[in-house]
């Protein structure tokens, strides 16, 4: 068996762009978020109370799906990574949107029930590599990004995904964990950053 990497973080952290990176440096094969396929999304953006339980729901079982393909090719020993875990789903959008009482406390129990079934049968990732960033450097590249769903996104919203992913890496129990503050970091521009990166990546990973 390889090794199965995951990069978990907010919104505008650099997650894809270490993704990127991850498989050139260390010929890891990536598993991408389904963002783009979510029929849910725009409407969720546009009406969270409505369409949260169905987003949310709809990224459980496609990110399962996404999960199982890579436990399958870690099992046929190829190393893997994901952009964005499964847990990232649970912890953090779908608990957001119930603390919100974007979902109702029924949807919310059914969905509850739902993730810690699925979470019983996943492996955890051998590192977790958690990459977050302040939320001016978010807003930033949400900016630079140009993706209208995101530009609409609240301030508001966003503070509450930073802290609940705080929350989150503090109390991640299910092994070992790498965390990189991206909020000044440019590994894609700058060497130095590059070089320092390389190396703490290497220590957890070699």
């Amino acid at each position: 068996m390889k090794r199965y990497v995951a990069v978990a973080g907010t919104i505008g952290a650099g997650k894809t762009s270490l993704v990127s990176w991850l498989v050139k440096r260390y010929g890891l094969e990536p598993f991408y978020e389904p963002n783009d396929e979510n029929p849910y999304l725009a409407d969720f953006y546009r009406d969270m109370k409505a369409w949260a339980f169905h987003s949310q729901v709809f990224f459980l079982s496609h990110k399962l799906k996404l999960h199982q393909e890579l436990l399958a090719a870690n099992l046929a020993k190829r190393s893997c990574v994901i952009d964005r875990t499964i847990y990232e789903d649970a912890e953090i959008f779908a608990r957001n949107a119930r603390s919100q009482r974007y979902i109702s406390a029924r949807d919310w129990a059914v969905y509850e029930r739902l993730y810690e079934g699925i979470k019983k049968t996943l492996r955890p990732p051998d590192v977790l590599i958690a990459v977050s960033c302040s939320l001016t450097a978010t807003k930033k590249r949400i900016s630079r990004r140009g993706r209208a769903m995101e530009n609409a996104i609240p301030d508001a919203y966003l503070r509450r995904l930073h802290r609940l992913y705080e929350d989150w890496f503090a109390r991640y129990d299910l092994g070992p964990i790498v965390k990189i503050d991206t909020t000044k970091l440019d590994y894609v521009e700058d060497l130095v950053d590059l070089i320092a990166l390389q190396s703490t990546l290497d220590r957890a990973l070699r």
